[in-house]
């Protein structure tokens, strides 16, 4: 991480959902402002428009900038606008860390380049794999409960396991798509299996 000496070379990063364009404006500000008490240089400013935990495509932009070490810091104005879930908010927060850039969330007050940021940051890794612990058993149990009912679970049935019905059905006239239907399978399927 940039010593105290240095000029802080920061990356700021604001993200918006497609229903929530008000805050970026106050997002922007907010790490401005940030940035010009601590000193530090903006290098860099990415801005994300979406909706819910889907792919962010600008944050990849800013996590290769601090891979190649244009930037010391990322600032975000709270921690939901950086992390998808809180396993990919430890996962970068950790990739960061390894890289010795620093990561500040102002809402939080969590700045990793200070030792209670870092202590922080174990503490949220201990919250993620407890995450992944509950999901785990909710996926198992969720399981269980499907086979004690005697329903199927997984993936759906494939024209593999239907094949002999497939042809007798297209034997006796029916469309690819009247098949797909009776049999419960994928038209594509059928068709890329039919030839």
């Amino acid at each position: 991480m940039a010593r105290a000496a240095d000029t802080m070379k920061m990356g700021l990063y604001a993200r918006i959902s497609t229903h929530d364009q008000q805050t970026l404006a106050l997002q922007r500000d907010a790490m401005l402002a940030y940035a010009r008490q601590r000193g530090g240089s903006i290098v860099t400013t990415v801005e994300d428009v979406g909706s819910g935990a889907g792919e962010r495509r600008q944050r990849e932009e800013l996590m290769r900038a601090a891979r190649r070490r244009d930037i010391d810091a990322i600032v975000v104005w709270r921690l939901d606008r950086w992390g998808r879930s809180l396993a990919d908010l430890v996962a970068t927060l950790q990739e960061l860390h390894e890289l010795g850039v620093g990561f500040i969330s102002l809402n939080e007050a969590l700045d990793l380049t200070t030792s209670t940021g870092r202590a922080m940051a174990g503490m949220l890794a201990v919250f993620a794999e407890f995450e992944r612990g509950i999901l785990r058993e909710r996926v198992k149990a969720g399981i269980a409960e499907a086979r004690r009912r005697g329903q199927r679970h997984g993936r759906s049935p494939t024209v593999a396991h239907r094949a002999d019905e497939v042809r007798q059905l297209h034997a006796e006239g029916f469309s690819k798509s009247a098949i797909a239907r009776q049999l419960g399978i994928s038209r594509t399927s059928v068709r890329r299996f039919l030839g």
